[in-house]
C-alpha cells in the first residue's frame, strides 16, 4: 500500500485562501444561506456514513471512527447535534443525499468527477490509490489483460468509473456490479476465495489485511486521489461549503486533523503476511484463556490494546526470556517486578497484572498537556526504552520547533536518540529510539488486527444464528444476476 500523503500546512493554506476569497459572498455570514440555515434551524447535522472500523463503528468505549470524529467536530463547530445514519453500501449513502435525508456524506469517499454532476465535495482530508485485489496464493494479475475470472465491484463506488476508463485501453475487460455487498465485503470475499477480483482503496485494503491477510494487491489502478465529503448542489448557495472550508482550516492549523489521521490511519503501512497470520492463529489458540486476565487488569487501557502489548512483548508465552533478563508475558525486569509486587515473573496472571499496573502508572505521570488519546503511545515508548529517554525525545522535538505533546511529532524524533550528535546533548543519553518507534507501531498494528478479527468473529456468529433461524438457507458470495455482465 502507498503511504497516505497529506501536507497539513498546504491544506490549511489552501482552505484559508479559499475562505478569504469567498468571504465577501459567504451567505452563512449574512444568515441567508439555505443549506446551512436549514441545519442550524433544525439544530442537527445529519450525516450518512458506512458502518466500518475505518469510518464509523460502535466500540467498547462508544462511537468511534475517523469520519465519525470529523463529523462530530464539525457539528460542534456549527453548534448543532450530530445525527449519524449508518449504511452498509455506497449506493444507499448517495440515496440519502438525493432524498434529502442527509446533509453530508462522511465516509472515506474518493473524489469522483462523475459524482459532481449531482453533488459537491468538501475539502480533501487524505489521499488513497485504487487497487486491483486478488487472493494471495493464486496467480497475480499484472495488468487488466491478466484478469481471468470474475471481477466484481459495488454499485455506486468510484471503482466503476476507474474500470470504465480502463476499458478504453483494455477492450476485453469486463466486470459485474453488485447492489448487495459493500467494497469491504467484496474484499473479504476475495480473501476467502469466494470471488476472484475486486477493487479497493489503499487505506481500506491496508486495514483489512490485518484481519484478512490473504487479501493481496495485484496492481495500482490509479494514482493517489483525494478523499472528501459529499453534499448536495445548491445554486447560489455556498453557505455549507464555506463553513466546511473554515472548519477544515481551523482543524488543519490547530493540529486536530493531523492527530486524527495519526490515530486512525497513521499505522496502516508495512503489512507482514507471515507475522499477521501467526498473530491471528495465536488469537484462535490462546486468547480465550488470557482474555479474562487482560480485561481484569487493563485499568485505563483498552484490554485489547493490553493484549496486543503482551503479544509484542512475549507472543503470549509466559516463559519468555530475553538475553537482557526481562521475563514473562509482559517482559518485566527484576527490579520493575519487585517494585510492582510481582513475586513470580513467569506466572501469567502476575505478569499481566504487573505490566498493566506499570503502564497505568506511567500514564498517570505524563504531563496533563498531552492529549488523552496520545498518552498511551508516550507510555509505551517509555515502557520500551525508559521514561527518561521518552522525555529526551520530547526535548528534542521542542528544540526542533515541534510539539512535544504530539505523538505525531515526537515519534518522528525517536530515531534521533540513536545518533550521537543528538543523544550527546540529552539528559539520559543514548537510547534505541528506532526500536521504540517500531515497538509502538507494531503494537498498534496488532491492536488493529485483534479488534477487527474479534469484530468479524462476532459478525460471523450473528450471521450463523440468522442462517440457522432461516432453516439453513444459504446465499451465494455474489449472485448469478450480479455476475451476468462479468467478463463481457
Amino acid at each position: 500500500m502507498k503511504r497516505i500523503k497529506f501536507t497539513y500546512l498546504i491544506v490549511g493554506l489552501i482552505t484559508l485562501l479559499l475562505a478569504l476569497a469567498l468571504w465577501p459572498s459567504i451567505p452563512w455570514q449574512r444568515g441567508s444561506g439555505d443549506q446551512l440555515q436549514n441545519i442550524l434551524s433544525r439544530g442537527e447535522l445529519r450525516v450518512s456514513t458506512l458502518d466500518s472500523s475505518q469510518t464509523y463503528f460502535n466500540g467498547t468505549t462508544g462511537d468511534r471512527g475517523f469520519d465519525y470524529e470529523l463529523a462530530s467536530r464539525f457539528a460542534d463547530y456549527l453548534g448543532v447535534r450530530l445525527v449519524l445514519i449508518p449504511h452498509k453500501d455506497i449506493e444507499s449513502l448517495f440515496g440519502d443525499l438525493k432524498s434529502n435525508k442527509a446533509d453530508i456524506l462522511a465516509s472515506g469517499l474518493i473524489y469522483n468527477p462523475e459524482r459532481l454532476k449531482s453533488f459537491r465535495t468538501g475539502p480533501e482530508y487524505y489521499t488513497v490509490s485504487q487497487q486491483v485485489l486478488y487472493r494471495q496464493g493464486s496467480v497475480r494479475p499484472k495488468t487488466y489483460d491478466d484478469i481471468k475470472g470474475n471481477l466484481v465491484v459495488s454499485a455506486g463506488a468510484a471503482h466503476i468509473t476507474t474500470l470504465e476508463e480502463a476499458k478504453k485501453k483494455y477492450p476485453n475487460l469486463g466486470w459485474g456490479i453488485t447492489h448487495r455487498y459493500s467494497p469491504a465485503e467484496l474484499m473479504q470475499q476475495v480473501a476467502d476465495g469466494k470471488l476472484k477480483y475486486t477493487l479497493g482503496d489503499s487505506v481500506t485494503v491496508a486495514l483489512l489485511q490485518r484481519v484478512y491477510p490473504r487479501l493481496a494487491v495485484a496492481f495500482d489502478a490509479t494514482e493517489d486521489e483525494p478523499v472528501t465529503w459529499y453534499f448536495n448542489k445548491a445554486s447560489d448557495d455556498d453557505s455549507l461549503y464555506a463553513a466546511m472550508l473554515d472548519f477544515y482550516s481551523q482543524i488543519s492549523e490547530d493540529g486536530t486533523l493531523e492527530r486524527l489521521e495519526e490515530k486512525y490511519l497513521g499505522h496502516v503501512g508495512g503489512f507482514d503476511f507471515v507475522d499477521t497470520r501467526a498473530f491471528l492463529n495465536s488469537i484462535d489458540d490462546k486468547l480465550a484463556t488470557l482474555q479474562p486476565m487482560f480485561e481484569k487488569y487493563a485499568g485505563k487501557i483498552d484490554w485489547r490494546l493490553l493484549a496486543a502489548i503482551s503479544y509484542q512483548e512475549s507472543h503470549w508465552d509466559p516463559s519468555a526470556t530475553s538475553p537482557t533478563g526481562v521475563r514473562g508475558m509482559m517482559m518485566l525486569t527484576r527490579a520493575t517486578a519487585q517494585g510492582l509486587g510481582v513475586e513470580n515473573r513467569l506466572d501469567t496472571e502476575e505478569s499481566i497484572r504487573g505490566g498493566a499496573l506499570y503502564l497505568n502508572n506511567i500514564i498517570d505521570t505524563l504531563p496533563a498537556t498531552i492529549d488523552d488519546d496520545d498518552k498511551i503511545w508516550f507510555a509505551l515508548a517509555a515502557y520500551n526504552m525508559g521514561y527518561g529517554h521518552m522525555l529526551d525525545a520530547r526535548a528534542i522535538t521542542a528544540a526542533q520547533k515541534g510539539n512535544p505533546d504530539s505523538w505525531v511529532d515526537v515519534k518522528q524524533r525517536l530515531p534521533l536518540l540513536n545518533q550521537k550528535r543528538y543523544y550527546s546533548k540529552t539528559t539520559y543519553g543514548y537510547a534505541s529510539g528506532t526500536q521504540a518507534f517500531n515497538y509502538v507501531e507494531n503494537i498498534r498494528k496488532y491492536q488493529i488486527s485483534l479488534v477487527g478479527y474479534l469484530m468479524e468473529k462476532e459478525k460471523q456468529k450473528a450471521q450463523a444464528l440468522a442462517l440457522q433461524a432461516q432453516l439453513g438457507a444459504g446465499y451465494p458470495a455474489v449472485s448469478a444476476d450480479e455476475l451476468k455482465n462479468a467478463g463481457g
